[in-house]
């Protein structure tokens, strides 16, 4: 099966890392996260055992079993972070477009840092208890967030990422902060702010910020570099503005208070939105009004093309 020429050099599998040797740290990773667990199996089993009556071993090993995925989890992260800490002594991380080809210094370290933290993050994605384990990992990588956050359901990468409070990154979401494209490679920080919701299978594109309040639709995709103002919902590809975000507004709650059913809960927000809507500002009327010109105007320019053809077909 061939590779395309866009995944010929990479550091996700076998066949495209920049330099073999790099799996030589991948092995010796897990390998040493595993030194732990068996340790703790060990000093379980001395304790624990007898053939005579297992019943103790036998009861209390499922909740060993959680205790050396734990273990295992942290002491991955622990022994990437302190050859992370080696390998960004030696080449510091940095922003910027690279070319991909290994002799270039800064896709060769991107690649090895991405090796490193590869198994922590598998390990930690699949933590029975989504999201606590997720946030943790990130922190320990540089990655800025809160354990508030919901990064469990997407991949984020592990590095030049900055995310505020109350994010949740959907089921599939992408969050990038280095993209190929081409013989290229392009790094830059990616900034998610406060109570932003990422839909599922959305792409987050390097450089991208993503402000205060904001929705990014399901299967959409930002540009490199984006900027997306802070309280608006931006659907498509790319992304563009599709309406202003009514629905994360300070104090919603409180203004709703509290209703007997759904059907009251309805009418009083349409009665907030309503109010909301009516106090939007001179310049958003002007663009509304231009934008409801527009459609008319097309609607307009259909309907004679229609007449047109309708009266030429009837007079033949």
């Amino acid at each position: 099966m061939s590779v395309p020429n866009t995944m010929r050099i990479g550091p996700f599998v076998t066949n495209v890392l920049v330099k073999k040797s790099y799996l030589i740290l991948y092995i010796f990773i897990i390998w040493a996260s595993l030194i732990p667990i068996l340790l703790e199996f060990w000093i379980y089993w001395r304790f624990l055992w007898n053939a005579v009556r297992p019943v103790h071993f036998y009861t209390f090993l499922p909740l060993l079993a959680f205790l050396m995925y734990i273990t295992l989890v942290f002491s991955a992260i622990i022994f990437a972070k302190i050859i992370l800490l080696v390998v960004n002594v030696i080449h510091k991380p940095r922003e910027g477009v690279f070319l991909r080809i290994p002799e270039d210094q800064d896709y060769r370290y991107w690649s090895l840092r991405s090796v490193i933290k590869r198994w922590p993050i598998w390990l930690a994605h699949r933590f029975p208890f989504p999201g606590f384990m997720d946030n943790i990992c990130f922190k320990m990588f540089g990655v800025k967030t809160k354990i508030s956050n919901s990064l469990f359901e997407g991949w984020v990468d592990a590095e030049f990422v900055e995310f505020g409070k109350d994010v949740v990154v959907g089921q599939g979401a992408i969050v990038q902060s280095a993209v190929i494209i081409g013989n290229l490679l392009i790094i830059r920080k990616t900034i998610v702010e406060e109570n932003v919701r990422i839909g599922s299978h959305a792409i987050i594109m390097p450089g991208t910020h993503i402000g205060y309040n904001c929705i990014l639709a399901a299967n959409s995709v930002t540009t490199v570099g984006q900027v997306l103002e802070r309280g608006y919902i931006y659907a498509g590809v790319p992304a563009k503005k599709f309406k202003k975000n009514y629905f994360f507004e300070d104090g919603l709650e409180d203004r709703i208070g509290h209703v007997e059913d759904v059907e009251a809960l309805r009418e009083k927000y349409e009665e907030i939105y309503t109010k909301r809507h009516d106090q939007i500002t001179r310049k958003d009327r002007r663009e509304i009004k231009r934008e409801k010109k527009e459609e008319e105007k097309k609607r307009f320019d259909i309907a004679a093309e229609e007449w047109e053809e309708f009266d030429d077909g009837f007079n033949i």
